[in-house]
């Protein structure tokens, strides 16, 4: 089977936040329990967009422990490709729809004896779920937000009220930022440190931290990368014995699903390597966008993450 069980569920509930966050809240269709998760861990919405199925991995922020709903909030992007706008401008309440099972590529480090969080925008949304489960037995942790402006800053009002000695927000338009080299340095001895936003907020927190000393398995990070458009491309799958077309505005993982092979996936966002496919031959330049493979293996010319990579080229064959 691709990617993790699926559940039916039914919307329930529909919050517009502010100008572009909104909040769906899904309950099981059948009325049942919905399974328990752990803090960081996502599911991914299957949405009917006409003959398009499109499916996009979202983080869980309601209380982990609470089976009767999972909520998630969605951000609008209007360059995208179109997920987050079917969610904002199809999606009703008493709608049903299909969700995968939670997958944690995001887990908290309960050996940690502090957790750090510093969230960018929309990236504070695990740190809902992450927040609910330490506070079920007191666990020691400290969040620094920074968001575009006050009108923004999803959920700033309910963290600050809940959680006001361990809440920092920074606001972009009054030039307030993170002094994160001090901030770092002021940790006690065997914090983590947990950073989701955008691409330039996590490299710089991963590479600060490590010129600062800290050890690697120390700094946690999430970030789904959503597959870009590029030129349309030829691909064989050589156990399928198929030849697909890779279009500009889709991925190849979502070309393999439309040629009717199985492939498998949790996240879809070039972060948890289960996509990984193996390359037969090739005449051309790959164009990888994922942050599994390392450096050599980018090189080696050997592997493609399906999901966020593409080709430019004669020939690609896939072991697939």
């Amino acid at each position: 089977m691709s990617g993790a069980e699926k559940i039916a569920v039914t919307v329930t509930d529909i919050v517009p936040l502010n100008a572009l966050v909104t909040r769906f809240e899904f309950k099981r269709t059948d009325g049942g329990l919905l399974p328990t998760f752990s803090g960081g861990a996502h599911t991914v919405v299957e949405m009917k967009d006409g003959a398009i199925t499109r499916l996009n991995p979202y983080s869980l922020m309601s209380d982990p422990m609470d089976q009767t709903h999972y909520t998630i909030s969605v951000r609008r992007d209007d360059e995208g490709r179109g997920g987050s706008l079917f969610m904002h401008n199809n999606v009703a309440v008493g709608d049903e729809m299909v969700i995968s099972y939670p997958v944690n590529l995001f887990s908290l480090d309960l050996r940690a004896k502090k957790h750090l969080f510093i969230a960018g925008g929309i990236g504070i949304t695990p740190f809902l779920a992450q927040i609910k489960q330490l506070e079920r037995f007191n666990g020691n942790w400290d969040l620094h937000y920074a968001c575009r402006s006050e009108s923004l800053g999803s959920y700033v009002d309910e963290l600050t009220n809940h959680h006001p000695n361990e809440t920092h927000v920074y606001y972009d338009d009054q030039d307030q930022t993170i002094d994160l080299v001090n901030l770092l340095d002021g940790q006690p001895l065997g914090t983590h440190v947990y950073v989701c936003g955008p691409k330039g907020m996590i490299d710089w927190v991963r590479k600060t931290a490590a010129d600062e000393g800290w050890p690697r398995e120390a700094i946690h990070y999430e970030e789904f990368l959503a597959p870009q458009p590029g030129k349309p491309f030829e691909v064989k799958l050589a156990v399928s014995n198929k030849v697909i077309q890779v279009g500009e505005q889709e991925s190849l993982l979502e070309a393999i699903e439309r040629a009717g092979v199985d492939a498998p996936y949790l996240c879809r966002g070039g972060a948890c390597g289960q996509c990984e496919t193996s390359v037969i031959d090739y005449t051309g330049n790959f164009i990888h966008r994922d942050h599994w493979l390392d450096d050599d293996e980018h090189k080696g010319g050997q592997k493609i993450m399906p999901c966020v990579s593409r080709f430019e080229g004669k020939t690609l064959v896939l072991d697939r």
